[in-house]
């Protein structure tokens, strides 16, 4: 039986080293895991090189990547310097014998602990603070170039005089300088100040003096340091205070000086500067007076100073001085905060007009024949149809157009035409199979692009085509058609080798192709496809047969993806948009340069200035920000990407702009001049949406002038949610050629609608003249309409269509059985002193799931039209048809007036119940019980008429009566107003 003892039975093995071979396999593995961890960051780098190089943009990744290199050495090595130098003399400044206590006898074991490795522990600590602190100043990249390259606005601020230059590119650095300074000084302080306790300079228990003199000096001057470091940045935050946001209870959101910034935080930094020099020299002067006392009283007077002078004696001054008088004292303020923000954001030249908001012309003809001119109505909403594209025009599963389309113009036979487009994009979800050799190397890229009349649609709600079919024909003409770089390509793929790619099928089967373009990166050399297959992670792009001689890797596809890549110091709009310039395709995208250091301008935030109900459905169209707060901003630099070969072109936009010059400073050749831009690509080059919702923004408080009405709040607007669905998000701005008052032709504009903060009606009217090259083009109108008489904005007209009867009951017949009714954009258009607002309507039945226009909504002056097409509507509404939709008189809906006749009283009583009951009904949007109700209202006033023609009758004067009678109803026929239909019954409130 085995012994079961405690112990061992025979001799005890002795536990040696490995052997050779085991220390030999876990060396090899150790330098092979070392090798692999450095081929992947080696991977990461080529990858990226190789994909620059590609795109021709070098320059830009050989920049970025030596700047950040050598903030990262630089500042690393001057914070491990700092910190490792003051540990050194720390150590050197030791007592040669500790005090004979039980604080040093307990510290002497880790002396004797530290001993044998000083040397690597210092090399150790110093290294990890120059990681972290060249890691954080290698992502000042950006700072550095713009305060090394920097050219001058030519503007000053008006407090201090100085260059806008200087906030937006100096201080900004001097602020992350001094931010270093303060790391270096409290690091080193905090090294020193340990060394000094582990080697007996300081005691804390021990009797005795708490520190050596040599203590004392070295730690007294690190404090100076510090407290010198406090004097700039109390310098410094006077300039601050130009660009400093804070909360300003009558406009929100505040940027610059204050009243109470310039007479008193103003002298208050001034002076907390002085008492800190003063500070920081009395800790220098312990060098020589080898005493704390006088540096720790004035320290102490410098913490007092800031808390009374620099809170305390503003909040008197607020409290006391501004607060009793305060639109007085801050009207100068406002003044200057008015000038800068509209300077910042390109809203200075904002022409705003008075606009009465009701036309006062009776010709009604003209009225008709006016609205035609006024504006290309644009029924094919981009943002409703390309479901219906996608179903008429995808022809295969594996094509797919984006959930927005876009708006552009084209020519035809010399007239510009509003035009919905999209392109067929790839789909990798509709591919027959999926697999990697699919995915990535048959199904490559999309083809053709589609479009159509936006101000039309077929007898059967359809598109009018006008680019159409697989390969696609039209309008357009020739040009290269397969869209191998899109907003919906964002998987890479392999192109040009022996693989061949499906281009597209047609009647007589399925055509290959080969990529032809030189975009991509050349996957021939074994390294490049070894650093790839680490980068994606797919071991196959080493080995597979599929790829050979001229393969080559797109990837980074999408338009904005590769605008944001080659320009990283660039904001790129949230849409971008395709266009068929000359021969190929072309994917416009608008960059902006920003800044949040102009003074005085107040701030906004991007991502919530541009979002509203399209952003919020489709992510895709949410700008990319390097900056989100900004308060400057200039749509600076207009970028294309070729659909076919990738290639990015950058051409500038706006030739004035400062930052875009520093820009170019610092990235010299990646820019073209403004006059290299062709023709063909300027016919479609517009106003940018995202720049327009940042500018509408601000005009909501900042279109007023003078101070008074500013800090009053009266004239505050605001962006309406979008009324024609229940996102609950701000209504997006709309393209559409229109023509303004006052203007002789139309011209293509992005135009939206404003409204009282709070409320529903009409304030303003905005648009921007969005065709490039044009005199006028980027200059904003405001039709700014009456504040003592209510004109319906957009939720309000959208309710009305809701709740007039014969429409909602229409839609009710629209919505039988699995059909949807979806609104399109409701578009609004000056004409004659009112405004024209025109909606169409789609609807979605039966087994086919997408939307067709089948109504369009019209409303003008009250008038209201439901009709199958726009001419039928807006001859309605304008009675050029010979009937008329403007809403009841008053007295129409009154029931008649009370009657001595008791037979007669008793069925007016029932009418007037009748109607109660049908009003109380339409409240409640219940129609089958108005339905009921008009029922009963009609019969009790038909049992009046005839109680009421008995009683003439008797009283001998029925004939009269009958004529009387006769001659309503001539009139009621003549007016098409049966007065007791729905239309003609509703409530005045309710129309």
């Amino acid at each position: 039986m085995p012994d079961r003892g405690g112990g061992p039975t025979g001799p005890r093995m002795r536990v040696g080293r490995p052997s050779r071979r085991v220390r030999t396999l876990l060396m090899t593995l150790g330098v092979l895991a070392v090798l692999a961890m450095a081929f992947v960051m080696f991977a990461g780098f080529w990858t990226d090189w190789l994909w620059y190089r590609s795109v021709k943009y070098s320059s830009v990744f050989t920049t970025t990547l030596w700047t950040k290199i050598g903030l990262f050495f630089v500042f690393g090595l001057l914070m491990a310097v700092a910190v490792g130098v003051n540990i050194w003399l720390a150590h050197r400044l030791r007592p040669p014998l500790s005090a004979m206590s039980m604080e040093q006898q307990s510290l002497d074991r880790y002396r004797m602990g530290v001993a044998p490795y000083k040397t690597w522990i210092l090399l150790g600590i110093t290294s990890l603070v120059g990681l972290i602190a060249g890691a954080s100043a290698a992502g000042q990249w950006r700072t550095w170039l713009m305060w090394v390259n920097g050219v001058p606005f030519h503007q000053k601020d008006p407090q201090f005089h100085l260059d806008v230059s200087f906030y937006a590119f100096d201080l900004p650095w001097y602020r992350f300088m001094l931010g270093f300074g303060f790391a270096a000084a409290i690091l080193s302080l905090i090294a020193a100040a340990l060394t000094h306790y582990l080697y007996g300079g300081l005691r804390v228990t021990s009797p005795g003096a708490r520190a050596t003199a040599a203590a004392t000096g070295h730690l007294s001057v690190l404090l100076g340091i510090f407290v010198a470091l406090k004097a700039v940045a109390y310098w410094l935050d006077r300039y601050g205070l130009a660009v400093k946001s804070s909360d300003f209870k009558a406009t929100g959101n505040w940027t610059g000086l204050r009243y109470v910034d310039a007479n008193a935080y103003l002298p208050a930094k001034t002076i907390l500067f002085c008492i800190a020099v003063i500070c920081a020299l009395l800790f220098f002067a312990t060098l020589w007076r080898r005493t704390w006392q006088l540096p720790v009283i004035g320290f102490g007077l410098m913490v007092l100073s800031a808390i009374l002078i620099g809170g305390l004696y503003p909040a008197i001054v607020q409290k006391f001085q501004v607060q009793p008088n305060e639109q007085a004292k801050e009207a100068p303020y406002v003044e200057k905060n008015l000038k800068a923000t509209r300077d910042a954001y390109g809203i200075t030249g904002t022409e705003v007009t008075e606009y009465a908001g009701t036309s006062t012309t009776k010709d009604k003809t003209k009225l008709r024949d006016d609205a035609d001119g006024a504006a290309s109505i644009r029924l094919l909403d981009p943002n409703v149809v390309s479901p219906t594209f996608q179903q008429l025009q995808q022809v295969r599963n594996y094509y797919a157009f984006p959930s927005n389309l876009d708006v552009d113009r084209y020519s035809k036979d010399g007239k510009d035409q509003d035009t919905v487009i999209g392109l067929r994009e790839l789909n990798l979800q509709g591919i027959p199979k999926s697999n990697w050799i699919n995915n990535h190397f048959r199904y490559t890229h999309g083809f053709g692009v589609v479009a159509a009349k936006g101000t039309n649609a077929d007898a059967e709600g359809r598109p009018e085509f006008t680019e159409y079919d697989l390969p696609s024909k039209g309008d357009l003409g020739e040009y290269q058609q397969r869209i191998y770089y899109g907003e919906k390509t964002s998987q890479y793929s392999i192109v040009g080798g022996p693989q061949k790619e499906i281009d597209y099928s047609d009647d007589t089967g399925e055509k290959t192709t080969s990529y032809k373009g030189k975009s991509g990166v050349n996957l021939s050399n074994p390294v490049n496809r070894a650093a790839y297959a680490v980068a994606f992670s797919e071991p196959q792009i080493l080995y597979s047969g599929a790829i050979g001689e001229g393969s080559r890797i797109l990837y980074n596809r999408t338009p904005k993806e590769r605008v944001e890549a080659v320009a990283p110091w660039l904001t790129i709009d949230g849409d971008a948009y395709p266009a068929v310039v000359g021969d190929k395709i072309e994917w416009i995208v608008d960059a902006y340069t920003t800044t949040n250091g102009y003074p005085y301008a107040s701030r906004t935030t991007l991502g919530d200035t541009t979002a509203d109900s399209l952003t919020a459905a489709n992510n895709q169209r949410a700008v990319v920000a390097q900056q989100n707060q900004v308060n400057y901003i200039r749509n600076s630099v207009k970028a294309t990407v070729d659909a076919y070969t990738g290639k990015v072109t950058l051409y500038e936009w706006d030739t004035k702009d400062p930052v875009l010059k520093t820009w170019k400073k610092a990235f010299p050749g990646t820019v073209k001049p403004k006059g290299d831009i062709p023709q063909a690509l300027m016919d479609h080059l517009r106003y940018p949406q995202d720049l327009f919702k940042v500018q509408r923004e601000l005009l909501t408080r900042y279109h007023v002038k003078d101070a008074e009405t500013f800090l009053s709040g009266s004239e505050v607007w605001q962006v309406p949610d979008d009324p024609t669905n229940k996102s609950g998000n701000a209504v997006p701005p709309y393209y559409l050629s229109m023509k303004m008052p006052g203007e002789q032709s139309q011209a293509f504009s992005l135009t939206t609608t404003l409204t009282p903060n709070g409320r529903d009606n009409l304030s303003a009217f905005m648009s921007v003249n969005a065709e490039a090259g044009t005199s006028d083009y980027g200059k904003i109108n405001i039709l700014k309409l009456p504040t003592g008489r209510t004109v319906d904005g957009p939720k309000r007209v959208q309710s009305q269509f809701n709740s007039e009867p014969s429409i909602a009951e229409s839609i009710r017949l629209l919505r039988g059985g699995d059909s949807e009714v979806e609104y399109g954009n409701l578009l609004t258009v000056p004409l004659d002193g009112g405004l024209l607002y025109v909606e169409p309507v789609y609807v979605k039945g039966g087994g086919l799931k997408y939307p067709l226009l089948r109504k369009v909504l019209v409303t003008y002056g009250g008038a209201t039209a439901f009709e199958d097409t726009l001419d039928e509507a807006l001859n309605k509404v304008f009675g050029a048809d010979g009937s008329t939709a403007e809403p009841p008189d008053e007295d129409e809906t009154k029931p008649p007036p009370a009657s001595s006749d008791p037979t007669v009283q008793e069925a007016l009583d029932d009418a007037q119940k009748a109607f109660d009951q049908g009003q109380e009904a339409l409240k409640k949007g219940d129609w089958e019980a108005y339905g009921t109700a008009q029922k009963d209202l009609e019969d009790a006033l038909k049992r009046a008429e005839d109680a009421q023609a008995s009683a003439d009758k008797s009283a001998g004067s029925g004939d009269k009566a009958s004529g009387s009678g006769d001659k309503n109803d001539k009139n009621t026929e003549a007016s098409g107003k049966p007065s007791s239909s729905p239309s003609s019954s509703k409530s005045p409130d309710s129309s």
